[in-house]
């Protein structure tokens, strides 16, 4: 990739200035009041440029290690590069959270006591059998986090079902590709459907065969952040798909959009044994553009996390009766979000 070299040699560059930076910005960070946005805007691009940087050196030694790529599909080595995203992520969440003032809130229950929600959404994620994890997908950055919850939250390995876009960012494209992931083109909104289909729940079928105890495959049934614009134009397709019933019940949903089951139910047939795990998540509904973005900053938000556990023996193997009971489990997502839409900000 011609951009990787790029972004290495940016990253050298910008390292000479980290010391000077880093000081003058953390004492000056909490002086900044809250309209002087730009600042923060310049830390984040300069701190995610040698993130990325930093992330390609080590991306180069493991292949190096790997005998130039001779072993890099071994066992050994997808877990090194696993553990490195872990790492990684680790470091970037702890630079954004501080920065914009960011708290993610994990629960796998109601429950008023945090720390008892916490501990049963830990144990939703207990490694005895494979996961199906099926996420709603709204606000910038919402797969990172999932992602990020699965390898340092709760200690699975994701295997990833993601836009063809991330591959824009040459650390992600490295990354991504040494693990068991899939990049695909969604059927698109438009009126004239690109990619999707058969082909891509191939792909995704491949990407669940062989699911182990420790392991997860993340996926967002919704093929897309959810717009004003894609949620008129999935609800159309019902209509003319001839789905008149769920294009009605699709009008009802406030937060969410109807999910494409294909996916869920090629990943469920290829990895027979395992459960799923379905995520809500509230707190960057209202970031759908740059516009919103720059308005938020800093952004002083909880981000909550709630997730369910469905046992296989509970989800339909009929694809048409799986189709129905995703749905209903993406009404009852809506119904959190729009429950919890007014999270309090973080302390």
């Amino acid at each position: 990739m011609v951009i990787a070299p790029l972004v290495v040699i940016l990253g050298l560059v910008l390292l000479v200035l980290i010391p000077v930076g880093w000081l003058i910005f953390f004492a000056l960070l909490s002086l900044i009041p809250r309209h002087m946005r730009a600042p923060r805007i310049v830390w984040l691009v300069f701190v995610y440029v040698v993130w990325d940087a930093a992330l390609l050196v080590c991306l180069l030694a493991l292949w190096l290690a790997s005998g130039f790529g001779w072993k890099l599909r071994s066992p050994a080595f997808v877990r090194a590069h696993y553990r490195l995203a872990a790492f990684f992520l680790r470091v970037l969440f702890w630079i954004f959270e501080a920065v914009l003032r960011l708290h993610v809130v994990t629960a796998g229950s109601d429950a008023a006591d945090t720390a008892l929600a916490h501990d049963e959404f830990v144990e939703l994620f207990d490694h005895d059998l494979p996961l199906v994890v099926a996420s709603r997908h709204g606000g910038p950055g919402d797969s990172f986090i999932v992602v990020h919850t699965m390898l340092n939250g709760v200690g699975r390995m994701p295997r990833i079902v993601l836009k063809d876009t991330l591959q824009w960012d040459p650390a992600i494209d490295v990354l991504l590709n040494r693990i068991p992931t899939r990049f695909i083109v969604p059927s698109g909104f438009a009126k004239v459907a690109i990619g999707g289909g058969r082909a891509v729940e191939a792909q995704i079928g491949a990407l669940a065969e062989g699911l182990a105890g420790d392991d997860a495959l993340v996926i967002f049934p919704e093929g897309g952040q959810a717009t004003p614009l894609r949620r008129i134009s999935r609800i159309e397709r019902l209509r003319k798909a001839g789905r008149t019933d769920m294009a009605v019940r699709a009008e009802a949903l406030r937060h969410v959009m109807p999910p494409q089951p294909g996916g869920v139910h090629a990943a469920l047939t290829a990895a027979p044994d395992s459960d799923v795990v379905l995520i809500a998540h509230t707190g960057l509904e209202r970031l759908s553009s740059m516009h919103d973005l720059w308005r938020e900053l800093p952004m002083e938000k909880r981000i909550r996390m709630r997730a369910w556990r469905i046992p296989r023996a509970d989800i339909p193997a009929e694809p048409d009766a799986q189709a129905e009971w995703l749905f209903g489990w993406f009404e009852r997502l809506d119904a959190w979000i729009d429950a919890h839409d007014d999270a309090p900000r973080a302390d």
